[in-house]
């Protein structure tokens, strides 16, 4: 499952390919509390039909009713792009179901091109990062190669009334070392989040029950298939075969990359056993493992694959989102407390 830009994108450029009309709406500003951040993407047929979403509902209602010819309205302009605004008042706060004091305000473009959309998901798909800049003006749109969102933007996007860039990039990807249990529900976790998944094992006795679709399976050496993922910022790593044999060598390789996560699965016995492994024999050191997360994930009492799997995910999306977790919640230090606690129980009762 790819992420909701994309999709939006792509139907769009798919709808306007049959001869569809369409309307490409975006966030682009939020005051107070807002359903959906800026850069938030939705398109809206002519017959009706949605994808994406700038509000979770009422909003879409609204734009639906104005624009859908199916739907009693007027239908699709022939206009330039127009910003709309929301939840000024708050009785229109309360009508467009925005929480207390939410505004928000959306580009409405009426007339998407075709052959700027293919373009862009053409240079999309090829792993590049991508500023879409759209003049209101005139509803001119240039694309523009880029390797870093717009600076000073959230979430990729900025506007200054007159002038949209939004920046998009390839989806996020997720490489798994090793195709057991917690790879297969961390990845299917990982789909609903919008990631490509990967998984790499060279055992074949544990790539053959592999049974999750949509996951791209790779059977060589984890080290050689780290050095040809080529991680960029967009690209996580997670080693989950037990295997030092496997792990080590394919962190040593995510440990000089880009990637914006690198974790392995672990006790905490493991993973400094695994930290001394690689400063003694890799020539690694305090500083360059401060990159590397282990135990993995975060400490919600979790026993089984799937809730492994929840903390996991949980870690890679703050870490995504660049939030700066609480010591507290990490494997490690929550485990460490509870020891403490225990014991000084035990004092209290000898």
């Amino acid at each position: 499952m790819e992420s909701i830009d994309l999709l939006v994108l792509r139907t769009a450029r798919d709808w306007l390919a049959a001869g569809q009309r369409c309307l490409l709406a975006t966030v682009v500003r939020t005051w107070g509390s807002s359903p959906r951040p800026e850069g938030s993407m939705m398109v809206l047929g002519d017959d009706g039909r949605v994808v994406g979403s700038v509000s979770g509902g009422c909003i879409e209602d609204d734009l639906i009713h104005r624009y859908s010819s199916a739907h009693g309205g007027p239908g699709l302009p022939d206009a330039t792009p127009r910003l709309v605004r929301y939840g000024v008042s708050a009785d229109e706060a309360h009508r467009f179901g925005l929480p207390c004091g939410g505004t928000l305000e959306i580009v409405l473009e009426f007339a998407p091109g075709l052959a700027q959309l293919e373009q862009l998901l053409a240079r999309l798909d090829a792993g590049v990062l991508v500023r879409r800049h759209l003049r209101l003006a005139t509803g001119a749109v240039t694309l523009e190669e880029t390797v870093a969102p717009v600076p000073f933007s959230f979430n990729g996007l900025s506007f200054d009334g007159q002038r949209l860039s939004a920046t998009l990039g390839p989806g996020y990807r997720m490489l798994l070392i090793g195709a057991g249990a917690l790879a297969e529900y961390l990845s299917i976790m990982a789909g609903f989040n919008g990631f490509k998944v990967t998984v790499c094992d060279p055992r074949p006795e544990y790539m053959g029950t592999w049974a999750q679709a949509g996951v791209e399976q790779v059977s060589g050496m984890p080290d050689d298939v780290v050095r040809a993922f080529a991680p960029d910022p967009r690209t996580c790593i997670i080693a989950l075969s037990h295997d030092p044999k496997l792990d080590d060598l394919a962190l040593l390789e995510a440990l000089h990359s880009q990637a914006f996560y690198i974790g392995a699965i672990g006790s905490r016995r493991n993973s400094q056993n695994r930290r001394a492994r690689l400063i003694e024999h890799f020539g690694e050191t305090e500083a360059s493992l401060e990159r590397l997360h282990g135990p993995i994930g975060l400490y919600i009492g979790s026993k089984t694959p799937a809730e492994i799997a929840v903390s996991v995910m949980a870690e890679v999306l703050a870490a995504k989102n660049n939030v700066a977790l609480p010591g507290e919640l990490s494997v490690a230090r929550a485990k460490l407390a509870l020891e403490r606690r225990a014991r000084a129980g035990q004092e209290q009762c000898a």
